[in-house]
């Protein structure tokens, strides 16, 4: 069920009608959550219930276990684990890693056959795998690190782990922060309804309106679908899919932001205008923000990289960054575009580049941007050699055919407004007196008016979230 579907307007007005009669009490306000989210969830495909169903089960259980069986906290933590990677492995990288085992006896002349063999029924990614397997891993590694103590009500643990609005695309929550707020019936007053509404009509506009318009443009780039090519055909179109790729996920996030605090519930911040950093650190510090603190915290640390030496140090970032590039997909392409940012890292943290250089900001963000988008190519494209070549025009300088502005003009009028909102946004940051009147006048109203007017008139033709095939 998608955010920006008819389905899915309607079981949110059913939702909020039927939410202030259940949240009165902890179990009618579980049970309620509960039972609405599996449904959210099972309307993709029911079958796959059962999945997240084993997932939460075996952490719940877990949970309890770990502390009624501290002697065996060790045991109980890897049966989780294993479990939780265990049916992702199988519905995520059968593919891949039987690739790569047929890949490795060809090299001595054995040829073998084991893609065939994958169950039908692993080969059909379930949505949303990727971020509640995570969600429920950080509750059982937190109890078993002493920093939560289990819920014994199936319920409570369910509304947390299965809670609609952040359920298939993230923001992936720690238990830690939402358990406790799942125990009261948090009624929002109306700045906070305001706040709400607003979230998910700027999430919707940058979905429907940005990401969605720009989609046909790169899509018919990336599938071979147009006779357009050159260096500047291809800067736009990796320009256009930075844009794309951000407006997408960060517009789900903000209404799934704005889902739970409309509830009364408080979610963290996932996206914090990544493409106005002043380096990689930074940028890592605000895009997806949910997932790399994710991975600061349960692998980057853990291996020591914040505190055994520089050697320790290089290798927690390229564990860590390669895991979130095959977090990402069963694919070598993440693999690569997860090194480019290593490399890219790497050379930051050796140099202190962009500390030593007393220029802009706006010069240290435009290479910021430009890192980050070459590294978009390899995440976008459909294999290795298609993303060679086009990383390899990008800097040859081949001529293009200009009359690709007027083809697509629609879509790409699309993102130069992308562009003029993120200029706003550094503008509003840096405080410059023409931004002071929208604060002054609280301009909030007129903006909201204009996303929804251009969700109406203006939308793209509807696509998937892009962050659903993760």
């Amino acid at each position: 069920m998608l955010f920006n579907s008819i389905e899915f307007l309607i079981f949110a007005l059913s939702f909020f009608l039927l939410w202030p009669v259940f949240r009165k009490n902890n179990t009618s306000r579980w049970a309620f959550l509960t039972i609405t989210s599996l449904f959210f969830y099972g309307w993709w495909d029911w079958r796959f219930l059962f999945l997240i169903l084993f997932s939460g089960l075996i952490d719940f259980i877990s949970g309890i276990l770990l502390v009624n069986k501290p002697s065996r906290k060790r045991i109980i933590l890897a049966v989780s684990i294993i479990a939780n990677l265990g049916s992702l492995s199988i519905f995520k990288y059968s593919v891949f890693f039987a690739n790569i085992v047929q890949d490795t006896f060809l090299l001595f002349g054995i040829a073998i056959d084991l893609v065939s063999k994958i169950p039908q029924f692993a080969l059909i990614l379930p949505v949303g795998i990727s971020f509640y397997t995570f969600q429920s891993l950080s509750y059982t590694i937190d109890i078993y690190r002493g920093r939560l103590k289990p819920t014994k009500n199936i319920l409570h643990f369910f509304s947390y782990l299965a809670m609609f609005p952040q359920l298939v695309a993230g923001p992936i929550v720690r238990a830690n922060d939402f358990l406790q707020q799942l125990k009261n019936a948090n009624i929002p007053n109306a700045l906070q309804k305001w706040n709400a509404i607003k979230m998910i009509c700027f999430g919707l506009f940058q979905k429907v309106v940005i990401a969605d318009n720009l989609s046909l443009f790169i899509d018919s780039a990336y599938e071979d679908k147009t006779s357009f090519n050159g260096t500047i055909y291809w800067w736009v179109v990796s320009i256009a899919f930075s844009f794309q790729i951000y407006a997408d996920f960060s517009g789900y996030s903000l209404i799934a932001r704005g889902l739970a605090k409309y509830m009364g519930f408080h979610f963290k911040m996932n996206f914090n205008h990544p493409y106005l950093s002043i380096s990689l650190r930074q940028f890592w510090t605000r895009w997806h923000i949910s997932l790399s603190t994710w991975f600061r915290d349960y692998v980057y640390i853990p291996i020591g990289g914040s505190y055994k030496g520089i050697f320790r140090a290089v290798l927690a970032l390229t564990i860590t960054l390669l895991l979130s590039g095959l977090w990402h997909g069963a694919n070598y392409t993440f693999m690569i575009w997860a090194g480019i940012h290593l490399i890219f890292l790497l050379i930051e943290k050796a140099t202190k580049w962009n500390k030593r250089l007393s220029l802009p900001p706006l010069f240290f963000i435009t290479i910021i941007f430009l890192q980050v988008t070459i590294a978009w190519v390899y995440f976008r494209a459909q294999n290795i050699d298609q993303a060679n070549k086009i990383v390899t025009l990008l800097f040859s300088f081949e001529p293009s055919n200009l009359d690709f502005f007027n083809f697509y003009l629609n879509n790409i009028l699309f993102l130069i407004l992308a562009i003029i909102i993120e200029c706003w946004v550094y503008l509003k940051r840096t405080k410059r007196s023409i931004i002071k009147i929208y604060n002054k006048y609280n301009l909030d109203i007129i903006a909201v008016s204009i996303s929804v007017l251009l969700i109406l008139f203006f939308r793209g033709e509807g696509q998937q979230f892009i962050y659903f095939q993760f």
